[in-house]
């Protein structure tokens, strides 16, 4: 069964902006390798539209620079499923647009072979947390203060604990922090 993973970057302070972040090489080389071990790419309205206004145009006129460019190839690439009530339709290549989001679908995601699956929006992974469907998080944290912005955890009004796994730091100073959601005290890991 694959995993469901919640993979986002953010500051210290919670916020989810792609400007706020460090986009360096060592980070770029980090998220091509997950790209890599990716079957699908699952976003909300937003971060879909922010995606598809950058890489597709990237692809066909490269930067120069290898990492961003091979960033720009695979996330071209790969199967992407955008969530939204609003959006009619999708132009990007590889895209399917649901207009729900219902458990019993993603589970049956999760439940096709292949490669695991990836949350990048801040509402979609607050939606999938709610519904108990996330296996994992990966969240890199940069070493920033934005102090205002989109705050990733900002509608989750209950403790939801978790297990770190690892963490991976890079030269930047950001850091992959990598959990599992923390099963009941009554139950073996």
């Amino acid at each position: 069964m694959r995993k469901l993973i919640a993979a986002i970057n953010m500051t210290i302070d919670g916020i989810c902006d792609h400007t706020a972040g460090i986009a360096d090489d060592e980070l770029h080389i980090h998220y091509n390798d997950m790209l890599k071990n990716t079957g699908a790419l699952l976003f909300g309205k937003t971060t879909y539209q922010l995606m598809e206004n950058s890489w597709p145009e990237i692809v066909k006129n490269p930067t120069g620079n290898k990492p961003t460019d091979e960033f720009a190839v695979l996330i071209d690439n790969i199967s992407k499923i955008v969530f939204s009530r609003t959006l009619k339709n999708v132009e990007w290549k590889n895209t399917e647009l649901k207009n729900e989001i219902r458990k019993e679908d993603i589970i049956e995601l999760k439940r096709q072979p292949g490669k695991d699956l990836f949350a990048g929006s801040p509402g979609l992974i607050t939606e999938f947390m709610r519904l108990g469907l996330i296996d994992e998080y990966r969240l890199c944290v940069h070493p920033i203060i934005a102090g205002s912005g989109l705050r990733l955890f900002r509608d989750i009004n209950e403790r939801i604990n978790l297990r770190l796994l690892k963490t991976k730091t890079f030269g930047s100073g950001a850091t992959v922090l990598y959990y599992k959601p923390a099963l009941p005290k009554n139950k073996k890991f």
